[in-house]
């Protein structure tokens, strides 16, 4: 006779998202449908104009061109799904599924977070050393440098994607979220997890913690040195070809720490309330922050707005 506690192996999820508040589904559908369109066409015509106008062939436009890129990616291995969530009241998704939507989601965060430390040493060494910024930031310099991150990135999410879909699953397979978010994930196994929240904190802290702290100290060399340009104008250039970054790198991080760095509710009737209050947050920073990477770089960047104007210029003119 089977033993009555016998474990059933999960083969499949059931997304919750937002399917307790009907109401919000439908208005969010439509706003992160729109985000998505946004995002598509702002971040696809980044990467157009970095590609097809030569004088904007330098290591800063290139890094831009991979961020626009990767916030495509980011946005697509999450938004249909999550648009489907909103429409579907049961919503799953199966177990290999599952696996390779959280592989392309850490993969693209962590990539992210490297890839802003890669561009604010890119700024650094154009602002404190702009006579040796030809010979350090040179193609064969730049290419490998947004190569490594995106290596380091997949790699990352390799090791954590494998080691949560290791555990077993006894049954619970609803996933209180979105997406096949990992800290939801790891939360329905049943067994002991203590050796992926160690690797999650030494990931974090590789990822998170090191471009942080690299790109601080960056920024206090770079302003240290614009501060020291006798005349106005000068300073206001020089900090006009890093502001823009520095806005992406404080709406970036700045939302990963008030995800993660605010105290959780005590209060039983409050749960509910807070957990929706986390997903929006999540929602923001997978939709709200790659939708505005493309306008914070077009509207402070004058040779980006100069190059779009050209190119649509030239289309229509050719029409």
């Amino acid at each position: 006779m089977e033993s009555s506690n016998q474990t059933v192996s999960v083969t499949e999820f059931i997304l919750l998202g937002l399917s307790a508040h009907p109401k919000l589904e439908k208005m969010f559908f439509v706003l992160i449908l729109l985000m998505y369109l946004v995002i598509l066409l702002g971040n696809g015509v980044l990467i157009l104009v970095t590609v097809s106008v030569s004088h904007l062939h330098t290591p800063m436009y290139f890094f831009l061109g991979n961020l626009s890129f990767l916030d495509i990616c980011y946005t697509t291995s999450s938004v249909p799904l999550i648009l489907d969530s909103f429409l579907t009241p049961r919503k799953t998704i199966p177990f290999s599924a599952c696996a390779v939507q959280m592989f392309l989601s850490f993969a693209m965060g962590a990539t992210e977070c490297v890839l802003l430390g890669m561009m604010a040493f890119d700024r650094y060494v154009a602002i404190c050393s702009p006579l040796r910024y030809p010979v350090v930031m040179s193609k064969a310099a730049y290419v490998p440098m947004a190569a490594s991150s995106w290596a380091a990135g997949s790699a990352a999410s390799m090791v954590q994607t494998s080691l949560a879909m290791k555990l077993p699953f006894c049954g619970n397979n609803i996933i209180n979220h979105f997406t096949c978010e990992i800290l939801a994930i790891l939360k329905l196994a049943c067994a002991d997890i203590s050796i992926n929240v160690i690797s999650m904190g030494v990931t974090n802290v590789i990822f998170l913690g090191v471009p942080v702290l690299f790109i601080f100290v960056s920024y206090i060399f770079i302003l240290t040195t614009i501060l020291r340009i006798p005349s106005a104008e000068g300073r206001k250039k020089a900090f006009s070809t890093c502001s823009a970054h520095l806005a992406v790198v404080v709406i970036f991080y700045g939302t990963i720490l008030f995800m993660y760095g605010k105290p959780k509710s005590k209060d039983p009737l409050g749960a509910d309330k807070q957990d929706v209050s986390d997903k929006l947050t999540s929602l923001f920073y997978g939709v709200v922050t790659p939708m505005l990477n493309p306008i914070i770089y077009s509207l402070r960047n004058k040779d980006v707005k100069a190059a779009v104007r050209n190119l649509v210029a030239q289309k229509c003119f050719t029409q």
